[in-house]
C-alpha cells in the first residue's frame, strides 16, 4: 500500500524562467507555453490516423500554429498503453517529410517525440530543435550523445516500464516522490554526461507506468517539481484518469483536460503538451486579461 504524501503541493517551489533550445531561448509567461500535440501515427490513442498523410500532418501544424501553439511537437511512433514499437526507418519516413515542409514554414520551435538516436539526430538536422524523448533518454544509448553534440533543448520523461509493460501492475511507494528522485537522478546523469542545466526540461510522465490514483496524485503535486530548478512540461491531454473521473467513454476529453491544465496552471507549470490548442489559447489568453 503506497504511504500518504505528508508534503503540501499547493503553491509552486522556485520556477524556471527560461529554457534553452539550440540558438534560442524560450521566457516563460505567468501562464504556461502551449506545445501542440501532431501525431503522425496510425495508433495513437487519441487521433491516431487523423494526420498520417503528409499533406494532412502539414495542414494539422499550420492550423496549429495558427490557433496558438507555441511550440509543435512532432512524433511517429504511438506510445499509447500496448502499443507496438516501429523500427527507425519507418518512423523516420512518417516524420521526415512532414518536417521537411515545414521547417522555415513555421515561426514557432520543433519538437520531435522519440526514443530513437536516429531519429532524432534526423530531425535536428531536418530543423528540430527539441528531443521529447518518454523514456528520459535512456531507450537509447546514443541519444544523449546527440543531445550534446546538437545543443538541442532535451525533455527527460519519467515513465515506469515500456509501453508494452507500463499499465500492467505500476507500483509506488509514494508516486510524487519516488518520480522525483528519479528526476532529481536523472538531471545530475544528464548534466554529467554534459548537456548543459539550462537544455534540460522535466516531465514526471502522466499516464506513463501510472494508474488513475498515481495520475491525481501527480496533477496535484506537480508544484513539488519545481525544486528540480528545470522547466517542466506535463502532457496529459485525453488521457484516461480524465475520462474515468468524469466517466465518460469519450476519447475527446477537452474539457476534463483544460480543468486539468488550469490546475497545472496554478501550481507554475511552464509548458502543456496537449491536442486542443485553440481552446487553451483562447483560456489562457482571457485568463491573462482578468
Amino acid at each position: 500500500m503506497e504511504k500518504a504524501a505528508s508534503t503540501s503541493y499547493s503553491m509552486p517551489l522556485v520556477r524556471s524562467e527560461t529554457w534553452t533550445i539550440k540558438d534560442r531561448v524560450l521566457e516563460f509567461r505567468k501562464t504556461p507555453l502551449i506545445m501542440g500535440i501532431l501525431n503522425v501515427t496510425p495508433d495513437s490513442f487519441s487521433d491516431g490516423g487523423s494526420f498520417y498523410t503528409v499533406q494532412s500532418a502539414v495542414d494539422r501544424a499550420r492550423r496549429l500554429e495558427d490557433d496558438g501553439a507555441d511550440l509543435l511537437d512532432i512524433g511517429g511512433e504511438s506510445t499509447r498503453p500496448y502499443s507496438q514499437p516501429v523500427d527507425e526507418s519507418e518512423e523516420l519516413e512518417r516524420i521526415a517529410p512532414v518536417l521537411e515542409r515545414l521547417v522555415g514554414k513555421l515561426s514557432i520551435p520543433i519538437s520531435i517525440d522519440t526514443t530513437k538516436s536516429s531519429v532524432a539526430r534526423a530531425a535536428i538536422a531536418l530543423g528540430a530543435s527539441i528531443i521529447n524523448d518518454v523514456s528520459g533518454l535512456e531507450a537509447d544509448a546514443q541519444m544523449v550523445s546527440v543531445a550534446v553534440e546538437s545543443l538541442a533543448g532535451v525533455c527527460a520523461m519519467h515513465r515506469q516500464g515500456t509501453p508494452q509493460t507500463m499499465q500492467d501492475d505500476p507500483r509506488y511507494e509514494n508516486c510524487a516522490v519516488d518520480i522525483l528522485r528519479y528526476l532529481m537522478d536523472r538531471d545530475l546523469q544528464l548534466r554529467q554526461a554534459g548537456i548543459a542545466a539550462e537544455r534540460i526540461c522535466l516531465d514526471p510522465g502522466i499516464g506513463f507506468g501510472k494508474l488513475h490514483e498515481h495520475n491525481l496524485e501527480l496533477v496535484r503535486a506537480v508544484g513539488l517539481f519545481h525544486q528540480l530548478g528545470r522547466p517542466l512540461l506535463v502532457g496529459h491531454s485525453r488521457k484516461g484518469f480524465i475520462g474515468k473521473l468524469l466517466g465518460s467513454k469519450d476519447l475527446g476529453r477537452d474539457y476534463g483536460t483544460l480543468g486539468v491544465s488550469f490546475a497545472m496552471h496554478l501550481q507554475g507549470v511552464q509548458i502543456l503538451r496537449v491536442h486542443d490548442v485553440a481552446g487553451h489559447a483562447q483560456a489562457f489568453r482571457l485568463l491573462a486579461a482578468c
